[in-house]
C-alpha cells in the first residue's frame, strides 16, 4: 500500500505507486485550493454555497471524491424553497488547464494544474425547466496551486550535524509562487523543531512543474532520539505536508532515496522494482500513449529444493494483480522511478527476472498476495542481501545484509503481538514498528490499472498481521520483506496499508510461512528464504502515536457528560485495600474521541475492574497511592509501562472468540472490513478485538465490548493495496505523465501522455 500514502502502497497506503520521475520531471497530479463567492442574475433562485474553501491537501478542510481529489458540491435552491432544476457549466480558469469540470449534480472539480499563481473560475447554474427557464446564478471560484506529492524524501534518519536535501513539487508550471519550509516538532506546526533549514531554491519553467528544494541540517548535538519535521506550505494556502526527520543518538543516516535508484548488478533487494508492463495506456488517433505506471519493492530471495532462486514480491507488484502472463520481464528500478519508460521503449531499467508464478487473487483458496520471478543470471545478489538490513558502517549508513534464516531453516517465523519488526522498502527505506494485531481477517480491494479506475475484485484474507508505527510503510513499499528486528528472521510480506482518522499509520502483511506454503503447494516443491545466520537489525523506529493521537482528540460535551455521570458510580468501587486507588474522568485510547472512566490501581497487585461503568469504557492505569495523591499518575494506560505481554491463556481465549464472531461482524455491518486480535490500550492486561471501520460509514453505535472482549476501533479508508493519506497530500486520480513528450514536439501540454508508436495493446 501504500501517507502519504500511502503502496504494495500506491500513493493513497502501494502498494503500487503512481509514477514519480526524478527532478525535474513533469508531474501531473491534482492540487488546487480556492474560495467561492456567490452572486445571482435573477431573483428566482440562488447557488449555495456562497462562500467556500477548496484545498486538496487539507483533509477536513474540503470535500473530496473517492480518489481524494478536491471538489465542491454546489446546489441550486428556489427562493421559495425546494431545489431548482438546473444545468451546470464552468468557464474561465487556466489558459492551459482549463476551468475544471462540474457534474450534472453540481459537483465541481478544479483543474489538475495551473500555469499562474491563481485563476478565476465561474460556476453557473441555468434553470432548465419550470418557471424562470433560462435564468442564471453564478459563483466565482479562486483556484490556487497545491502540492503534487509528499516531500521527497518523506522520511529520513540523521545523526548530529547530518544533512539532507528535501524537494517539494507544486501543481503549477510557471508562475512565481514558491514553497516555504520551516522546522517544527509536529507535522502541522511552523516552529519549535530541532535543526535548521536554509533558504529554499525553486526551479520554474513553462513546461515543468515548479519544484523547490531546501537543505535541512540536524543539530550539532542529538541528546535523545526524537523527531523533527520539515513542514512545507504554499502561500496563504492551508495545505501542509512534512518530511519526518528521525534524529537518532546512534548517528545512523538512512535516506530512502537509495532504494529508488538504479542499482549496479548484482542488485540488492529492498529496492524499487516491478513488471515492465505495469502501466496504463490510452489510444488517440491510432497512437498509443502511456498515462500511468506502477511499481513496488523487490522484497526477498527464495529458493526451491533444487536451489533455483526466485525474486519474491507481491502479486500486484510482479503479476499486475492477476493481469500478467508468465515470462513477463521484471525490472529494477520499477517504472515509477524510471519516468514510465519500459525497456521495450528505450527504458534503461535492468531486467532482473522473468515472472514465474503467483497466487491468484481471484481464487478463494489463496490467502496471500505474492508472486515469484526466476532470477536472471548474475542480475541479483545470490546471498539475498537486502538494503540497510545490516549493521552500521563507519560513515553512519547501514550495510546491506541477507535476512536471518538459521533458527527456522529459512521457513520464517510467526509474528506475535508487540514483536518489533523491520522492513526495507522502496519508499520509506528501513523502518521499524511493532505488531499490533494478529489473526486479522481483512478485506482488500484491487484494480486492473495503475490509476485505480477499473475495479478488479475485493479479496478476503484471514490470519494476517497488522503493524502500527509512523512511517513504517507507504506507497511503493509493497513487496517489502518484514523481519523480526531481533534476529532478521522473515515474518511477513507487506502488501497493504493506510492511515487512521487520527493520522496513525497502519500496515498489513501476509505471514511468511503462509506465503512459502502456498507457493510450494502450487508449484509442487518446498521453498525457503535465502539468508544467513540470524542477526539483529539496526532499528529505525519513528514511533507509535496510536494512544497519543487518541488522547489528543477533544471530547464532546455529550461524551464528557457521560463520563461524569459514570464517575459517580465508579467512585463507589474505589477500595485501596483491594488495589483500586482512585477514579477520574479520562479518554479512551481504544476508541478515539470517546470518554473513559480511569481506574488507578495498585501496580503491585493483580486488580480486576469492570470493562465498562454505566456504559462508559474504563481505562486501567497501574500506579502508586503516592502518585495518585500527588496528582502525578500517568494520564493514560499505555503511557505508564513498557508494553505488557498478554498471557497465553488470555490471548488464546481472544483468538477463539474472534474466530466465532469475525465473519458475522463483517457480514452484518458493511462498515467493518477487518477484525483481528490485539491488546487493549485502555487495559493492556486484556486482549481486544481490533476492528477496522470504514471512515465514510461509521455506525452510530460502536460497542465498547463484544462477547466479553474489549474493542479497539481503527477508523480509516478501506484498504486496497494503496496508502490513503488523511493528513498531508491526498492521492490523486490524475495520471502521471512524468516527463515531457519525447520524439515529438516539446510544446507545453503536461496532460499529454507519452507516445509508444507501434505498440499493439489489443
Amino acid at each position: 500500500m501504500g501517507r502519504r500514502f500511502q503502496s504494495c502502497l500506491r500513493r493513497q497506503w502501494p502498494v503500487r505507486l503512481l509514477a514519480a520521475a526524478a527532478v525535474p520531471a513533469l508531474f501531473v497530479l491534482a492540487g488546487c485550493g480556492g474560495s467561492v463567492s456567490g452572486g445571482t442574475t435573477g431573483s428566482t433562485f440562488s447557488i449555495s454555497p456562497g462562500t467556500a474553501t477548496i484545498d486538496t491537501n487539507c483533509t477536513g478542510c474540503d470535500a473530496t471524491n473517492s480518489s481524494g481529489t478536491a471538489l465542491e458540491q454546489f446546489t441550486a435552491t428556489l427562493n421559495g424553497g425546494g431545489g431548482a432544476s438546473v444545468t451546470w457549466t464552468v468557464s474561465g480558469g487556466d489558459a492551459n488547464a482549463g476551468a475544471g469540470s462540474i457534474t450534472n449534480s453540481g459537483q465541481y472539480t478544479p483543474p489538475s494544474y495551473l500555469t499562474a499563481n491563481s485563476v478565476q473560475v465561474t460556476v453557473t447554474a441555468t434553470i432548465s425547466s419550470g418557471a424562470g427557464v433560462g435564468l442564471q446564478s453564478s459563483a466565482t471560484v479562486t483556484i490556487t496551486p497545491g502540492f503534487l506529492q509528499p516531500l521527497s524524501p518523506e522520511n529520513v534518519a540523521l545523526g548530529s550535524n547530518g544533512t539532507v536535501t528535501i524537494t517539494g513539487y507544486m501543481a503549477e508550471a510557471g508562475g512565481t509562487t514558491g514553497i516555504n519550509y520551516a522546522v517544527s516538532n509536529t507535522a502541522t506546526g511552523s516552529s519549535g523543531g530541532q535543526g535548521s533549514v536554509n533558504s529554499p531554491s525553486c526551479v520554474r519553467s513553462s513546461n515543468t512543474f515548479t519544484y523547490c528544494t531546501v537543505t535541512y541540517t540536524a543539530p550539532a548535538t542529538v541528546s535523545s532520539t526524537t523527531a523533527a519535521y520539515v513542514v512545507a506550505t504554499i502561500g496563504t494556502s492551508s495545505s501542509k505536508t512534512a518530511a519526518d526527520v528521525l534524529l537518532n543518538t546512534a548517528g545512523i543516516t538512512s535516506n530512502p532515496s537509495t532504494h529508488q535508484v538504479q542499482l549496479a548488478t548484482p542488485i540488492l533487494l529492498g529496492s524499487s522494482g516491478g513488471n515492465n508492463n505495469d502501466y496504463d495506456t490510452t489510444v488517440q488517433n491510432a497512437t498509443t500513449y502511456i498515462t500511468d505506471c506502477c511499481g513496488g519493492t523487490l522484497g526477498a530471495l527464495i529458493q526451491n529444493t533444487g536451489g533455483t532462486q526466485y525474486l519474491l514480491s507481491c502479486n500486484h507488484v510482479l503479476a499486475r494483480s492477476d493481469q500478467a502472463a508468465p515470462g513477463e520481464t521484471i525490472i529494477q528500478p520499477g517504472l515509477i522511478d524510471a519516468g514510465c519508460y519500459p525497456t521495450t521503449d528505450g527504458g534503461a531499467e535492468t531486467p532482473v527476472g522473468a515472472l514465474t508464478a503467483w497466487l491468484p487473487l481471484s481464487s478463494s483458496s489463496t490467502n496471500a498476495d505474492a508472486a515469484i520471478a526466476a532470477v536472471n543470471s548474475s542480475a541479483v545478489n545470490t546471498s539475498g542481501a537486502i538494503l540497510e538490513l545490516g549493521s552500521e558502517q563507519g560513515n553512519g549508513t547501514l550495510a546491506a545484509a541477507p535476512p536471518g534464516t538459521s533458527s527456522t531453516g529459512g521457513k520464517g517465523e510467526n509474528g506475535a503481538i508487540n514483536m518489533v519488526v523491520a522492513k526495507s522498502g522502496r519508499t520509506t527505506g528501513l523502518t521499524c514498528a511493532s505488531i499490533a494485531a494478529i489473526n486479522l481477517d481483512v478485506q482488500v480491494s484491487y484494480y486492473r490499472n495503475c490509476a485505480e479506475t477499473e475495479p478488479y475484485l475485493t479479496k478476503n484474507y484471514t490470519n494476517q498481521i497488522e503493524i502500527e508505527g509512523q512511517e513504517f510503510s507507504d506507497a511503493g513499499d509493497s513487496g517489502s520483506l518484514v523481519v523480526d528486528a531481533s534476529n532478521a528472521e522473515p515474518v511477513g510480506l507487506f502488501f497493504a496499508g493506510g492511515a487512521t482518522n487520527t493520522g496513525v499509520s497502519e500496515s498489513v502483511a501476509n505471514p511468511a510461512p503462509t506465503i512459502l506454503a502456498e507457493l510450494g503447494a502450487q508449484q509442487g516443491t518446498t521453498y525457503t528464504f535465502v539468508g544467513t545466520t540470524d542477526h539483529p537489525v539496526s532499528c529505525l523506529n519513528y514511533g507509535n502515536a496510536t494512544a497519543t493521537a487518541a488522547q489528543a482528540i477533544a471530547l464532546t460535551g455529550a461524551q464528557t457528560a457521560l463520563a461524569q455521570q459514570a464517575l459517580t458510580q465508579a467512585r463507589m468501587l474505589v477500595n485501596p485495600s483491594a488495589g483500586i486507588l482512585g477514579a477520574a474522568v479520562g479518554k479512551s485510547s481504544d476508541h478515539a474521541g470517546r470518554a473513559a472512566v480511569i481506574f488507578y490501581v495498585d501496580q503491585s497487585l493483580s486488580v480486576t475492574v469492570p470493562q465498562t461503568v454505566d456504559g462508559v469504557r474504563t481505562e486501567v492505569i497501574p500506579t502508586t497511592a503516592q502518585a495518585v495523591a500527588a496528582g502525578a499518575a500517568p494520564q493514560f494506560a499505555v503511557e505508564s509501562n513498557a508494553p505488557l505481554s498478554l498471557t497465553p491463556n488470555v490471548l488464546n481465549q481472544a483468538i477463539a472468540a474472534k474466530g466465532q464472531i469475525a465473519q458475522s461482524l463483517m457480514q452484518q455491518n458493511p462498515a467493518f472490513f477487518g477484525v483481528g486480535v490485539g491488546q487493549s490500550f485502555d487495559n493492556p492486561r486484556e486482549a481486544a478485538l481490533v476492528i477496522y471501520v470504514d471512515r465514510r460509514q461509521v455506525p452510530a453505535s460502536l460497542p465498547a465490548t463484544i462477547d466479553g472482549l474489549r474493542t479497539r476501533y481503527i477508523i480509516m479508508d478501506r484498504l486496497h493495496v494503496t496508502r490513503s493519506y488523511l493528513t498531508g497530500p491526498v492521492r490523486r486520480q490524475s495520471h502521471c505523465t512524468a516527463h515531457p513528450v519525447m520524439r515529438e514536439s516539446n510544446s507545453f501540454d503536461p496532460l499529454r501522455p507519452r507516445s509508444l508508436p507501434g505498440l499493439n495493446l489489443f
